[in-house]
């Protein structure tokens, strides 16, 4: 039986080169974002909806058993992201960053691994955000750090959690990745954030994700694909 991912914020950027990356693999997807589009090619499932709700993260799971029997990985790359001074950040953006970054990793995730479980093993990555080991005065982002940094911490205490029940639990921490996210004109002064002086591109990411998924001995880990960002400037 082929394997199956379960992969959020799918429709651009990493997310979408992610169901790529898989798919060239011979797995099966279930991709949501709020926005995705039904997908044309066998073995892609999308799933729409906002993971804040948790109704939908118990939807995308139930998708992932019901379509294809099992649940092998998910990747928890949905995040929003809101650069502000700490004193401007409103109710709203902490609703916001929460409601995806903490609330969605939850939602999804819970499910997810109580399946596994069931099944004998399964494998969940997430995206998070160098910006968390190295802060940086020009991109005030604290509310990143406040929920990315948990994801982080909570990552490494599901490796312990689950660690005889094989399930593994893994980041991938970027810098600032090539994506629709960031106009072009912004280019320049993001790619001089890193020591190595470019933007990361999305396969570069994937590729990350890819190494993790085929090392079984590895888990409680968070593998920064940044540039050196996080090691200094």
């Amino acid at each position: 039986m082929s394997k199956a991912v379960i992969v959020t914020g799918a429709s651009q950027g990493i997310g979408a080169a992610t169901v790529a990356a898989y798919r060239k693999l011979g797995w099966n997807v279930v991709a949501n974002s709020r926005t995705i589009q039904p997908s044309d090619e066998p073995g892609i499932i999308a799933v729409p909806g906002d993971i804040a709700d948790p109704v939908v993260g118990a939807r995308i799971v139930q998708t992932a058993l019901s379509e294809f029997g099992r649940v092998d990985t998910v990747i928890n790359n949905a995040g929003i992201f809101i650069a502000k001074p700490f004193t401007d950040y409103t109710a709203e953006d902490f609703d916001a960053v929460t409601g995806i970054n903490l609330r969605g990793f939850v939602s999804v995730t819970q499910p997810a691994v109580a399946a596994m479980v069931e099944q004998g093993g399964g494998h969940v990555v997430t995206i998070t955000t160098s910006l968390v080991d190295h802060a940086l005065s020009s991109v005030p982002a604290s509310f990143a750090s406040l929920t990315k940094g948990g994801l982080n911490a909570a990552t490494r205490s599901l490796a312990v959690e689950f660690a005889g029940r094989g399930v593994r639990f893994n980041a991938v921490s970027p810098g600032i990745i090539r994506t629709p996210m960031h106009p072009a004109e912004t280019h320049e002064f993001l790619a001089a954030l890193h020591p190595i002086n470019r933007l990361g591109e999305t396969s570069e990411v994937t590729d990350a994700i890819l190494y993790l998924e085929g090392a079984p001995f590895v888990t409680g880990e968070i593998l920064h694909v940044d540039g050196g960002q996080s090691a200094g400037h």
